[in-house]
């Protein structure tokens, strides 16, 4: 069978499964197996694969029709520009993050703790974007550190980061400072994890993405502790979830924050919220 015979079988098989994008996805799935670039399958059509690779294709297949992410069967997922290896250990990044990497870059902080680290994709993009920059790098699980570490391994990003193990701000002492605190936090309400699609529902940690009764919790706890570790001159930028904005809002205001921007993602929802200390 050939690569075009493959694409125009898996396709439609995809599409009457409920897979999103289905072509793209039987594509990617390909260039991942030949280690091919997506495009370039394009310039080899015409080309049989062998029993061996079709049998490995099946599997894949298999698997995202049970629900799997397909960043999880690849293990790879792209982020500013970025491959970055992900699994079932940490939250796979979206493109609504990269507006967070962008909204702190602009600012050029030269010391950042980034809180809820997990795969490291922030930390490592900001590092990539700001050679000079040190950044303090946070996560609760040790498992996404891990692979945190090894991600920051493979772009050469450790020097510029220091991983941490630590609930939130705890384990940095009141003598730390930073100029900025980046965070996308878990801001899903504990009765919408229900709702979620089953690859990410069944599939994804639940830390990293519930966060108590109105999905508010641990932006409470980050901001009510962020200053004491934040520059008066420093800002702190979240992702947040959409129609939060206003409450996210008061919750800077009630501890002595102002908000100073917000940045709406494609679909146009308020998604990146930035606040520094009221002078």
């Amino acid at each position: 069978m050939t690569i075009l015979e493959v694409i125009n079988k898996t396709k439609p098989y995809f599409e009457k499964q409920g897979i999103e994008s289905p072509r793209l996805t039987i594509e990617l799935l390909l260039a991942h197996l030949l280690k091919k670039k997506r495009m370039e399958l394009y310039l080899e059509f015409e080309r049989e694969l062998d029993e061996g690779t079709l049998v490995k294709l099946r599997e894949m297949v298999k698997r995202r029709i049970a629900g799997e992410p397909l960043q999880h069967i690849t293990g790879e997922v792209e982020f500013c520009g970025l491959k970055l290896l992900v699994d079932k250990r940490v939250l796979i990044p979206r493109p609504e993050t990269e507006l967070l990497v962008e909204a702190v870059a602009r600012r050029s902080p030269q010391r950042i703790v980034d809180v809820g680290t997990g795969s490291g994709c922030i930390a490592i993009a900001l590092a990539k974007k700001l050679p000079d920059v040190e950044i303090t790098a946070l996560d609760v699980s040790p498992e996404a550190l891990e692979v945190a570490r090894g991600n920051a391994a493979l772009h050469q990003t450790e020097k510029n980061i220091r991983f941490l193990e630590s609930d939130l701000l705890q384990a940095l002492p009141d003598s730390f400072v930073v100029e900025a605190i980046v965070s996308n936090p878990p801001y899903i309400a504990d009765g919408e994890l229900a709702k979620l699609p089953k690859e990410v529902r069944d599939f994804e940690p639940v830390r990293a993405l519930a966060a108590g009764e109105d999905g508010l919790k641990v932006i409470r706890r980050l901001v009510m502790d962020a200053r004491r570790v934040l520059s008066p001159s420093g800002f702190v930028a979240l992702e947040i979830g959409a129609g939060q904005r206003a409450a996210v809002e008061g919750i800077f205001g009630q501890q002595g924050h102002e908000v100073v921007e917000v940045v709406k993602d494609l679909q146009g929802h308020e998604r990146v919220i930035v606040a520094q200390p009221k002078k």
